[in-house]
């Protein structure tokens, strides 16, 4: 702090107003105390003293997710915390909501709170902003999303097979007006199970038809319009693979308000709770969301411990789970089934 205050030309006083939010710091003094803090790497350290071990470390790690509220997002929280308090470390966790802005802020408190490590699901594209704090000692995995102009570990699901097994279960059924409903391409996981519903079309020597792709369901509502639409179509799809639980659910909804949900098939990608007690139940694509918590969480705390082995990205392999969605066959299909029953 004393250094802080040297290059702002500013009291100490002045320096600890400014770091504790005062609001009443002239605006001009405020800049110059944050620009001389951020070219000197200072970070104030918010933890009371009483809760630092003698080793520096505080026993807490902290996570960074897309949205505490989504299913996909809790079970993923509970296998870190689960991890965590085999070892006595207290869990932190925080919502991006896709917000790049909100991840660096979120990054940047847990950090001045003296997290011993950060577990981030990224929302942004840029996480060279983090190349100080890991070599100020603060250890980084990144689950679900890689890091980007950053090196450091990663634990992901594999999307693209995933999404390959997926629409090839669907071609298995005689489809080929296969829609897909996923969110922004912008999003790492999202492109991957876009690019391998590609490739099983291209495999398949399906032509691809765009106005049966989209690309901005990013919420339940999103994936109903986008649903009604496709469906509304004068060729419409036979079949729809989503992109992930929340774009499932709506487009389940969707189906059932018109009375499709026994002849439109569906696989989505990400299971989600009641998947099962639908009629008929959602096939869906599986990740391991336990094993990506927990290999996670495992990573870290290998680095904390002091591995400093290179850093590397562990894949972790998807399942498919028929119930009933996946298996509607197409028009077509159930036709040839129907005139080989009355043959028989």
């Amino acid at each position: 702090m004393r250094d802080v205050a040297a290059l702002a030309g500013v009291a100490i006083k002045t320096v600890s107003r400014v770091v504790n939010g005062v609001s009443t710091v002239d605006p001009a003094l405020a800049a110059r105390v944050r620009e001389a803090a951020d070219k000197l790497g200072y970070r104030p350290n918010l933890t009371a003293s009483n809760l630092r071990r003698s080793d520096g470390r505080t026993a807490t790690i902290g996570m960074l997710v897309e949205d505490a509220a989504n299913p996909f997002s809790a079970a993923l929280m509970r296998a870190v915390e689960d991890t965590a308090r085999r070892r006595h470390v207290l869990a932190l966790f925080g919502s991006l909501d896709e917000d790049a802005t909100r991840e660096r802020e979120l990054a940047g408190a847990f950090i001045d709170r003296r997290v011993d490590g950060l577990l981030i699901v990224p929302a942004g594209h840029d996480h060279s902003y983090l190349i100080k704090e890991r070599a100020a000692g603060t250890c980084l995995v990144f689950v679900d999303r890689e890091p980007k102009l950053l090196d450091a570990d990663a634990v992901l699901s594999d999307n693209r097979t995933g999404a390959i097994n997926a629409v090839n279960h669907l071609l298995a059924g005689g489809h080929r007006r296969i829609a897909y409903l996923g969110d922004r391409l912008s999003i790492s996981t999202a492109a991957q199970r876009f690019e391998g519903y590609r490739h099983a079309l291209e495999l398949a020597r399906v032509r691809p038809d765009e106005r049966i792709e989209w690309h901005e369901a990013s919420s339940e509502q999103a994936a109903i319009e986008a649903t009604e639409r496709m469906l509304k179509l004068p060729d419409p799809p036979t079949a729809v693979f989503t992109g992930q639980n929340l774009v499932t659910i709506g487009a389940s909804r969707a189906l059932r308000a018109l009375g499709l949900q026994d002849e439109v098939a569906m696989v989505g990608f990400d299971d989600f709770p009641l998947a099962d007690m639908l009629r008929p139940g959602i096939t869906v694509v599986a990740q391991d969301i336990e094993a990506l918590g927990r290999i996670a969480a495992e990573t870290l705390f290998r680095r904390l411990d002091g591995d400093t082995s290179p850093t590397g990205t562990h894949i972790v392999p998807t399942r498919l789970i028929t119930r009933g969605s996946g298996e509607i066959a197409a028009p077509a299909a159930r036709g040839r089934q129907s005139r080989d029953r009355m043959s028989s």
